[in-house]
C-alpha cells in the first residue's frame, strides 16, 4: 500500500510535497507519489486541500 494523487482532482498547488517527511512526491505536470519510497503516514493526504490524496 502507498498513497496515490489522483490526476483528475491534484489542484497542482505543491502543499503535499512540503509535507512528505521522505521526499516520495515528484512536481510536474502531474503530482507523484513514488510507492517505494511511501511511509504511508497520511501526511500529504491530511493537508490537501481538494482531497486528491488516498491510500491506494
Amino acid at each position: 500500500m502507498a498513497y496515490k494523487i489522483d490526476p483528475e482532482l491534484c489542484a497542482g498547488c505543491g502543499t503535499c510535497i512540503g509535507e512528505c517527511p521522505v521526499g516520495a512526491i515528484s512536481e510536474g505536470d502531474v503530482y507523484t507519489i513514488d510507492p517505494e519510497l511511501c511511509t504511508e503516514c497520511g501526511a500529504c493526504a491530511s493537508v490537501c486541500p481538494v482531497e486528491a490524496i488516498s491510500l491506494e
